[in-house]
């Protein structure tokens, strides 16, 4: 006869009948450890940060190495992830979380730092290369696909050409910077929701026109 405590952990494993399944992975990148919490190379862990708090929810749980939590947004059950793998292996744990529950790619969307942008500009892309990111080559690598969205954070380019990519991006953000972002994570709120919904172009509106820098002249 089977152990009656096995048979109440495998209850409870269960989900209620009435509740949706999780059907988007929302992906923040960044690195794990206290010294990298404000650095540039941290965006996508910043911006998942604001939008968890924006819909209540607490990405504390460590599962698919990665801190991980659940939210509803607009309806539907989404799993918010930050990767506690080294950034060039984030497609470890994004492949655990999409393969539990069989999300496919084009339900994977990534917040990733760009230093092709400005601080806190925004860009959003359907699918496409990694565009030089190693956390985002890992990702395509894993899920044997490029077929994702992203939304791409801008972080400011090197201060010159012979300046150390890897010094760059993993220096803290000035004040000054830090302040665009800020500016701009509304902006990966509304454009996330809309993404979801499957206004991909809404966003792309929405996402794409912020210059935080104006706000500073106003």
């Amino acid at each position: 006869m089977a152990d009656i405590f096995d048979l109440f952990r495998k209850i409870a494993k269960k989900e209620p009948a009435n509740r949706e399944p999780v059907s988007w992975l929302i992906v923040g990148l960044g690195n794990t450890g206290k010294q990298y919490e404000n650095t540039r190379h941290n965006a996508g862990f910043l911006a998942l940060d604001r939008f968890a708090a924006a819909v209540g929810a607490k990405i504390d749980r460590a599962k698919f190495h990665s801190l991980a939590g659940e939210a509803e947004v607009d309806g539907r059950r989404v799993l918010l992830i930050k990767p506690q793998t080294l950034m060039n292996a984030s497609g470890l744990a994004v492949q655990e979380a999409a393969d539990f529950y069989r999300i496919p790619p084009e339900n994977v969307l990534v917040l990733s730092d760009d230093i092709s942008l400005p601080a806190g500009h925004l860009r959003v892309r359907r699918k496409g290369s990694a565009g030089g990111h190693n956390g985002l080559k890992d990702i395509i690598a894993c899920l044997g696909s490029e077929d994702f969205p992203r939304i791409r954070i801008g972080i400011g380019a090197k201060p010159n050409p012979e300046y150390d990519l890897a010094a760059w991006v993993l220096s803290p953000f000035s004040e000054t910077d830090r302040k665009r972002l800020e500016v701009a994570f509304p902006a990966v709120e509304r454009g996330v929701r809309m993404i979801l919904d499957g206004d991909i172009d809404g966003a792309m509106q929405v996402c794409n026109s912020v210059k935080p820098e104006e706000s500073e002249n106003a």
